[in-house]
């Protein structure tokens, strides 16, 4: 699971001929998405390299810290979402603007709720899990560029002693955040605009402990959000319309608590600042997720307002969409392996457009100035909040379990959709799916026959009395189904 040396360092840094290396896919950026992507390529088997700019040193700050349910499912098909559970703190409810209660518990999943987790511990289980599957890593390394032709792709890599190298394998993946250097180095376009500017994040402990576990509200002026790590620290995100400042202002303490009384009537005693930012949101998307043999995933291909908590959620979804695609091509297992890498693009660019819109219109609901838009946040909330089936649909969509891929025309109705944790014969469906295998559901006695996969199928059998034959993806999405 290590690189080949085709040639030899000198001395002389400087002057030396670029070292080659070898692997079958390169990551660059060992954020939660290229973590997640190199585990699953190293776990079937894939010689996998993964890039990273920063020295390996872990901050215990971050930006992202809601897990949603969906991804808690994939995790649990890896094998690490009850570990994650154990380190957060699970929110069943969230009340929005002081009008919109929605009950996370209702949700279709084995975790129905929001976990307050901070993005360290989730890049510290992924990072565990792709070392102990043999993935290289190469911190303090910059991609300078890369070239490809019809076998391979090439990095150019500037190494942190100052020396280059280069690094061929057959694919490459930019998971390396918004400022992607893959994304510029392929020359594509990132469109969008900057939705909001001056906001200011906070790690604080409280003298008062809010009445929810999740506070938020906007009142025109500002709005503010504030959740608990469950360790007694707690995150606030601030922003106030008549205080924009540039990324590189100091934030001072009094800042953030005057946005909280603007936005919540009370600051609850914050104290004893750990961390302050100040930082603003775009709302881009790339417009191809793939360029021949390039892929873009996560920040890298999409940014968006952190309203809704879908960033790292939305990343970790491409890459578990993206692994077993390129395992399936890379062991030959794929009839078309053209057609399904570009299914990438097909299923995952709706998706992220559809995030970008949502967390957007959630922070402009938050926004809401003049009175015509703070009466349509106050009738689309009560909307919300008498009508079940909305709420039900709007969390399905913001947690992922309401997501689902496109199906051929004349497909069976669940082909696309994500499939649940069933409960069957051999086990839970998202323990069966730890194999990075298909999962063929058939009745109890029955031999039915399936569209061939294009990898390994694993054969499971309903418990109790239902007809339905389902070929579950690796990724946990329904590839067939047959009554």
């Amino acid at each position: 699971m290590t690189d080949r040396t085709r040639t030899d360092r000198t001395a002389d840094r400087s002057t030396a001929t670029p070292a080659t290396t070898e692997t079958d896919v390169t990551v660059v950026g060992a954020g939660p998405t290229g973590l997640l992507l190199a585990g699953d390529l190293a776990a079937a088997g894939v010689r996998v390299t993964v890039v990273e700019r920063r020295p390996p040193t872990r901050s215990n700050l971050t930006r992202a810290f809601g897990v949603h349910a969906r991804t808690l499912e994939l995790l649990d098909a890896r094998d690490l979402a009850d570990e994650l559970v154990s380190k957060g703190t699970p929110i069943t409810g969230l009340r929005l603007f002081r009008r919109l209660s929605l009950d996370l518990s209702r949700l279709p999943s084995r975790f129905p709720y929001l976990l307050i987790a901070p993005q360290y511990e989730v890049e510290r289980l992924l990072e565990r899990r792709a070392r102990a599957a043999g993935v290289a890593f190469r911190y303090g390394t910059e991609l300078r560029g890369l070239r490809q032709d019809a076998g391979s792709v090439t990095a150019e890599l500037r190494e942190e002693d100052g020396g280059n190298a280069t690094l061929s394998s057959r694919y490459l993946v930019g998971t390396d955040g918004m400022r992607s250097s893959v994304r510029q180095s392929l020359g594509l376009p990132f469109p969008g605009v900057s939705a909001i500017r001056s906001i200011l994040l906070a790690d604080v402990r409280l003298s008062e402990e809010p009445e929810n576990l999740l506070t938020v509200n906007g009142t025109g002026r500002a709005f503010a959000f504030i959740a608990p790590f469950g360790d007694g620290w707690y995150r606030v995100m601030g922003w106030r319309r008549d205080r924009s400042q540039p990324d590189g202002r100091p934030v001072e303490l009094d800042e953030v608590r005057d946005i909280a009384r603007q936005a919540l009537g009370t600051d609850y005693g914050m104290r004893d600042a750990r961390w302050l930012s100040r930082f603003h949101s775009d709302e881009r998307q790339v417009p191809e997720y793939r360029r021949g043999r390039v892929f873009l995933a996560g920040d890298a291909a999409h940014v968006h307002s952190p309203a809704g908590g879908q960033g790292m959620n939305t990343g970790l979804q491409d890459a578990a969409n993206l692994s077993w695609k390129l395992v399936a091509v890379l062991r030959g297992d794929a009839p078309d392996p053209e057609g399904l890498l570009d299914t990438y693009q097909s299923e995952r660019h709706p998706v992220g457009a559809r995030v970008v819109r949502s967390s957007g219109a959630i922070v402009r609901l938050a926004m809401a100035h003049s009175p015509l838009e703070r009466l349509t946040r106050a009738l689309a909330t009560s909307f919300l909040d008498a009508v079940r089936p909305a709420a039900d649909k709007a969390m399905g969509m913001i947690s992922g379990t309401g997501l689902s891929y496109g199906a051929p025309r004349g497909a069976h109705r669940l082909t696309g959709r994500r499939a649940p944790d069933l409960s069957l014969r051999e086990g839970r469906l998202y323990e069966l799916l730890r194999k990075g295998e298909f999962v063929l559901v058939t009745p109890d006695g029955a031999d039915t026959a399936a569209p061939a996969a294009p990898g390994p199928v694993s054969r499971a059998h309903w418990r109790g009395p239902d007809r339905t034959t389902l070929l579950v993806r690796p990724d946990g999405y329904i590839a067939w189904a047959r009554d």
